[in-house]
């Protein structure tokens, strides 16, 4: 896709260059991500470097044995010990895991799937518990009014009420912020400046407007900061509500909707087939947050929750045993996505979101996240086909090169049958983690 510019000027800011651009950052993830080695990698390692010494052990036992104990001469040995060493080259085990992650990174980023960390990625086929972020993850994260209620004591008209909040939520970059402000603008009416700002993470923001102390934010606000808001009744189905008041006065209620996502119900039900319970966790009160749990099938709503307090529903979990992995976008997640077992950055994500998460998904599609899943599964089932195969091949080709089956069935292997077989068991190797690359993981 593009933009073509067919008739006028065109003035283009570029906001950054070289390194900093996106392209350069997709890079450089997959980059360390095909430089990262999961667990398993160092357990081949190791086995590599002990093979080695198998190798030369055998190779020396095979010469012994048949050039002293069952003389043989000493051309008949030195062959036998010959295709002992090469045979037990550990070629095929050194590529079994590197052939695999090599593959894994490409086919995750093709899918818009960027792996930090092959260990996050490792671990993310045990995960059986998936939190998400509700606002932007999802939802679409765009709010829109859906109704204004005035209180009964109110002087204000919706226009002024909205106007007031508007000017205040200009200072905000929250999404529910965003929607009141575009919804004044969409209006048409002037929102005047504003003083003496300050936010409340997770409830709300106050401003003076014209000499007026403006209060914008959830009903927990309103009432830390001693405002009635009486017994006003509000009808509300999935909407989020936002109280405003003046100089300590209540004045009514603005009511905003975030539309969900049609892949989040697909999301879940796709991670309830594959046996993993899913939460949600949100700011928004209990009530607009079981609404959205129940349209979704959620298995655990948390509701209310303070940006400082998401780690914490993120510990409660991990305490029941399960392994959790953490979707989310904002600033706010980095602290959750950290601590979660796989922590999951959806949409690109703010910069220290993507700094803290394992995976990173490109979209701002859930779906990914069934993606992320299976592709980690898919390749731990890859990186054990390979291991089996490498060890098995070493378990049955080292004695027979070392002549074991001679005297019984005649079965001697030369050196250059023991070069063929060890070039064939890394060529299998190979092509085996290339079959990968026709790997489904959507589902």
């Amino acid at each position: 896709g593009g933009t073509l510019n067919q008739d006028g000027s065109l003035t283009v800011e570029v906001i950054k260059t070289g390194a900093d651009t996106a392209i350069a950052q997709i890079m450089k993830l997959i980059q360390e991500a095909q430089s990262s080695k999961p667990n398993v990698q160092h357990l081949a390692d190791r086995a590599a470097s002990v093979l080695t010494a198998v190798a030369v052990i055998a190779g020396a036992g095979t010469f012994g044995y048949w050039f002293f104990i069952s003389p043989q001469g000493a051309v008949f040995a030195a062959t036998l010990a010959v295709s002992a060493v090469v045979v037990a080259c550990p070629h095929a085990l050194g590529l079994a895991i590197p052939t695999v992650t090599t593959i894994t990174s490409t086919l995750g980023a093709k899918n818009g799937i960027l792996i930090k960390e092959m260990k996050g990625l490792e671990i993310a086929r045990k995960i059986n518990y998936v939190i998400f972020d509700k606002t932007g993850t999802l939802t679409r994260g765009e709010f829109g009014v859906t109704k204004i209620i005035r209180s009964q004591s109110s002087n204000l008209s919706e226009e002024d009420m909205l106007k007031l909040a508007a000017s205040v939520e200009t200072n905000s970059q929250h999404s529910i912020a965003q929607g009141i402000v575009k919804e004044a603008k969409k209006r048409g009416l002037s929102v005047p400046k504003i003083g003496g700002f300050k936010s409340y993470p997770g409830k709300g923001a106050l401003g003076e407007v014209g000499g007026k102390t403006v209060v914008v934010g959830n009903r927990g606000l309103l009432s830390e900061l001693k405002v009635d808001v009486g017994n006003i009744k509000i009808d509300i189905k999935d909407e989020t509500p936002i109280y405003t008041s003046v100089n300590g006065k209540f004045e009514g209620v603005i009511l905003l909707a975030d539309e969900i996502r049609e892949e989040s119900k697909k999301t879940i039900e796709k991670l309830h087939d594959m046996g993993i319970k899913t939460a949600m966790l949100t700011g928004d009160t209990k009530d607009v947050a079981e609404v959205v749990g129940k349209k979704l099938k959620i298995d655990t709503v948390f509701a209310q929750v303070l940006p400082e307090d998401k780690v914490n529903k993120v510990k409660e979990l991990q305490s029941r045993g399960n392994t959790v992995a953490m979707v989310g976008d904002g600033v706010n997640d980095a602290p959750s996505l950290t601590q979660a077992h796989v922590g999951i950055a959806i949409g690109a994500g703010t910069d220290v979101a993507v700094e803290s998460a394992d995976i990173v998904l490109m979209r701002n599609d859930p779906l990914d996240v069934v993606k992320a899943i299976s592709l980690s599964r898919k390749t731990n089932s890859k990186m054990i086909q390979n291991l089996i195969w490498a060890t098995g091949y070493n378990i049955l080709a080292i004695p027979t090169a070392a002549g074991v089956f001679y005297q019984a069935f005649g079965i001697l292997l030369r050196p250059e049958w023991a070069a063929l077989l060890m070039s064939a068991s890394s060529i299998i190797v190979v092509f085996n983690a290339l079959l990968l690359r026709r790997a489904d993981i959507s589902q």
